[in-house]
């Protein structure tokens, strides 16, 4: 008799660790795990991590029901360059709209700005003799003799994957569908993207970038997929896997190689998802959610009870216009360097010692201080009890090489170097964070910080003093936060139709069109993902902007139609969003319609959730010796599984993956949902 899977698991892979959530769906019981990444390819690292929680938690590899994926595997193809070799085919005459870009300068006081080469080199950008008018006539369709010549050079190029991003194809997608029909019939074995499918939106330029990123990335999460899947089927394990994307949703592995750009926030926004629940359950619509783990720190702002959402961001200068979840990162985490310039100043990260070889206590041949180095030169973690006792720490290596690499260059004892790393790290986590907060013109006053990953909870506090936060909360299994997230995610697919056309009532005919196409397209691909009627939400929002406006405005339409009183209800939203964005707003000018989204979403089958106790609960109480900035002072050391009342700071509270630092004048409580709430002494809870 067969047994129904049961095992439902959100997966993280960091730079350093991967992270697991696994919920047994028969009685609710969530448990942690992390385990290390394996840069080599990181489906390794999973398998290790899913083998090693069967054998833990007693269940068999078939018994996995649903894999939820977060990963930065497109995220560091990009950065580390590790891209397919591409050829763009676009219009005769627009090759170089790729390397034009838009004229902007990062570095305005730079004599000499740097400019980024193209991903895809001149002489592999090819022009097709064709062109759409803006209205999506033809004014020239391209000759079989052109497709045909453009094809035989394709060979010559050794192209692995062809970028087409013709003038206008999102109005008018037939030249585009037109040369894929004949690259896939002469070269059925290379992938081929459209900028129609991927991101059919007004603006060549990032129409342009994002058409190439997401075909570049094909072949890599492509073959990292196809490694993937095969390693779980070997294994015994035939659960769905869905991956997670920028948007906070989830799709399927199909889905996600043919549009791997929508992957590039895979991981972060996990952690995004998860704090936007923190913020539901305590009633709290104000948080701060900061995610540092072993390579980076990112940064997330729930306000009102929402995140913000963006049509484009970038990644490594290159814009993405796709739906994504706004999140700031650094490369700031537990493994980020510490070094000594030729001026003297002390620098840390954004390099990274990475899970190989590793912050020099990890014993695996790094010499260069980390910051988990410094801390464990500061006493702020057991060495014996790192990972839950997985991996002993050396601390011996990391006082030698806070000593050699930074210590002696300033002219510094080792305590006082290693605090001077803390320090600089802690600022940076702040000034990340408090940019997040100035640029929306918030105070951070009126926030309480949600602190996760590995490394937060050491730093957490410190970041509140500088920001002035006065209220920080620890979750549950913090260290493995952001796979909670992905636990929980639902499928969620982003389509669009841009049209520049005025908000007014004698656009309601096309702006109905509009809305029926998307909402067939939405129903399409939920259909293909399986999704039940009953389980389908649809949610439309427009970009909207004042005529002559160079930017719009995502509105979200609570009753998007094709009738005047709706549509003056969206207008309304937009002045209001207009007035609470730029502090004006003007119901007398005339507002231009550029895109109307629809965000299609599948929700996935839910199971209640208890957290199952956590190991360091047999640990008894006790004292280490800890540097505290003016003198080494034993502090008292808690594990949170005993924790039941208020404790007073400085001390030390520790569970299986993660150790939080609750430093002078704080105290700290268990709270709701399994958290602990620290508040700086005398003040009350931010809302």
């Amino acid at each position: 008799m067969s047994i129904t899977p049961f095992i439902r698991i959100g997966i993280d892979i960091g730079g350093t660790f991967t992270d697991l959530q696994i919920l047994d769906e028969r009685d609710g019981a969530l448990r942690s795990l992390k385990t290390p990444t394996t840069p080599e390819d990181p489906s390794i690292g999973l398998l290790a991590g899913l083998r090693e929680a069967a054998d833990r938690h007693g269940f068999a590899l078939s018994d996995i029901r649903l894999l939820l994926h977060g990963t930065t595997i497109a995220t560091n193809a990009v950065l580390e360059r590790r891209l397919a070799r591409g050829v763009l085919l676009t219009t005769a005459g627009f090759e170089d709209v790729l390397e034009i870009g838009r004229h902007s300068r990062r570095d305005i006081y730079g004599l000499k700005p740097a400019h980024e080469a193209p991903l895809i080199p001149r002489d592999r950008r090819l022009g097709v003799p064709e062109r759409i008018r803006a209205d999506g006539g033809v004014e020239r369709a391209p000759e079989p003799a052109a497709i045909a010549a453009l094809i035989d050079r394709l060979a010559a190029l050794e192209a692995e994957a062809v970028a087409v991003c013709l003038l206008n194809a999102h109005v008018n997608p037939a030249h585009e569908q037109l040369l894929a029909r004949a690259l896939r019939q002469a070269r059925p074995d290379l992938p081929v993207c459209l900028s129609s499918e991927i991101s059919p939106e007004i603006r060549e330029y990032e129409r342009s970038s994002t058409t190439v990123l997401n075909t570049l990335l094909m072949p890599v999460v492509g073959a990292y997929l196809q490694r993937l899947t095969g390693r779980l089927a070997e294994a015994g394990i035939g659960a769905r896997l869905l991956l997670v994307q920028s948007n906070s949703g989830v799709c399927g592995a199909e889905t996600a190689a043919l549009q791997p750009a929508r992957l590039l926030l895979s991981g972060p926004s996990g952690g995004a998802l998860a704090t936007l629940r923190m913020a539901e359950a305590l009633a709290r619509p104000n948080l701060l959610g900061v995610d540092m783990g072993g390579t980076s720190y990112d940064v997330c702002v729930v306000r009102d009870g929402a995140v913000t959402r963006m049509t484009q961001g970038e990644i490594d200068h290159l814009p993405v216009r796709l739906p994504m979840i706004e999140i700031r990162t650094i490369g700031s985490g537990g493994g980020s360097l510490a070094s000594v310039d030729e001026a003297g100043r002390l620098k840390v990260g954004p390099r990274s010692a990475g899970s190989r070889p590793g912050p020099a206590c990890y014993g695996r041949g790094g010499t260069e201080p980390a910051v988990t180095d410094a801390n464990l030169a500061l006493g702020r973690l057991d060495p014996r009890f790192f990972l839950g006792g997985a991996m002993p720490l050396d601390a011996a290596a990391s006082a030698r090489a806070v000593a050699e690499h930074v210590g002696a260059p300033l002219g510094l004892e080792t305590p006082a170097a290693a605090a001077g790393i803390l320090a600089v790290t802690d600022t940076n986590l702040a000034a990340a964070a408090r940019l997040s907060l100035f640029e929306k013109g918030l105070d951070p006053r009126d926030f309480s910080l949600l602190s996760f990953g590995g490394a937060g909870g050491l730093h957490a506090i410190p970041v509140a003093e500088e920001l002035g936060i006065p209220e920080v909360i620890f979750p549950a299994d913090a260290s493995t936060f952001s796979a909670f997230g992905i636990l929980h995610s639902d499928i969620v697919h982003d389509v669009a139709r841009s049209r520049v056309m005025p908000a007014a009532p004698e656009s309601l005919p096309r702006i109905g069109d509009f809305l029926d196409a998307l909402r067939q397209q939405g129903a399409a691909l939920l259909d293909a993902d399986g999704v039940a009627p009953a389980d389908r939400r649809l949610a439309v929002a427009a970009d909207l902007r004042y005529r002559g406006q160079a930017f719009e405005l995502v509105t979200p339409w609570e009753e998007p139609a094709a009738e005047p009183a709706a549509l003056e209800r969206l207008l309304a939203a937009f002045h209001a969003a207009h007035r609470q964005r730029f502090s004006y707003s003007n119901p007398e000018a005339p507002v231009e319609l550029v895109a109307l989204r629809l965000s299609a979403t599948g929700l996935l089958a839910r199971a209640e959730a208890r957290r199952a106790p956590g190991r360091g609960a047999e640990r008894a109480p006790e004292a280490r010796r800890v540097w505290l900035g003016d003198g080494w002072r034993e502090v008292p050391v808690h594990q949170r599984e005993r924790l039941t009342g208020r404790i007073a700071g400085p001390a030390l509270i520790e569970e299986e993956y993660t150790t939080i630092y609750l430093g002078p004048g704080w105290d700290c409580a268990p709270g709701p949902e399994a958290t602990l709430i620290a508040r700086r002494a005398g003040t009350e809870a931010a809302r």
